[in-house]
């Protein structure tokens, strides 16, 4: 079932979610597309010349987290694939399927309306990776279940044991990352950004209000404004690749 595009949406709660858009904008160039759904709970994160690969969702409850959307000529057939592989539809529309992984992760199936073209780079930095955060004991079933929705895509072991990473063909904005927790807990997910200078990410991130959480060898995990984590990563912006070996790249 071939896939067109993705989306990483960023789901915040509706006093939160003002706050949050103003801070992704500007670490991703962008600006707010006006509102969409039933409830006009979403808006995408739009570049001059590009189309969006980032999104926000305003949810009623929860603290938020973010979710992946496919776009497929066949929503239907996407829909049915993922419950085969062991996923569940929660809730259906034209053109539109809300699913839940093996492990509970929600995704969305939606209608392709021929988006191409990746925003570009901005302050050496690009918001091009969803990582799962995965219990151990579910870790294994979800690499086997994204493998196999996403034919087409690369499925290869990172180089430490707890990641393994979903790649896209190229061209395809967002990828996944597969990380196994040490300890048991519900699946939870977040926005990676790639990052040509982590040190340099970071300063711009935090005079943009985010702050840092904890630093490793290859990234460093920050909270946004609204108490959202995510993480900066070595990775080339323009690739997805890693800049330099290290033992902790993701």
């Amino acid at each position: 079932m071939s896939v067109r595009w993705t989306y990483a949406f960023i789901d915040r709660p509706a006093a939160l979610v003002g706050r949050a858009g103003d801070f992704w904008t500007a670490v991703t160039g962008t600006r707010l597309s006006g509102p969409s759904g039933d409830d006009g709970e979403f808006a995408t994160l739009t570049a001059d010349g590009a189309d969006a690969c980032v999104g926000m969702q305003r949810i009623v409850s929860g603290g938020g987290g973010t979710h992946l959307d496919f776009s497929v000529d066949d929503v239907p057939g996407f829909a049915a694939a993922a419950v085969r592989l062991g996923g569940r539809t929660v809730a259906e529309r034209e053109g539109l399927s809300v699913l839940r992984s093996p492990a509970g992760q929600p995704f969305c199936a939606v209608r392709w309306h021929g988006e191409s073209v990746r925003p570009p780079v901005v302050h050496g930095s690009r918001l091009d990776q969803v990582c799962l955060d995965l219990p151990p004991s579910l870790h294994d079933a979800e690499v086997a279940f994204w493998s196999g929705l996403l034919p087409g895509w690369d499925s290869v072991p990172g180089s430490l044991p707890e990641f393994h990473v979903v790649r896209p063909p190229a061209g395809l904005p967002v990828r996944i990352l597969l990380q196994r927790l040490r300890e048991e807990r519900p699946v939870s997910a977040h926005p990676d950004l790639a990052c040509a200078d982590i040190r340099a990410s970071r300063a711009w991130h935090e005079s943009l209000g985010a702050s840092s959480v904890a630093a490793f060898d290859h990234w460093t995990v920050m909270r946004d404004p609204t108490g959202g984590l995510y993480c900066l990563t070595g990775r080339d912006p323009e690739t997805g690749g890693v800049t330099r070996r290290d033992a902790n790249r993701r």
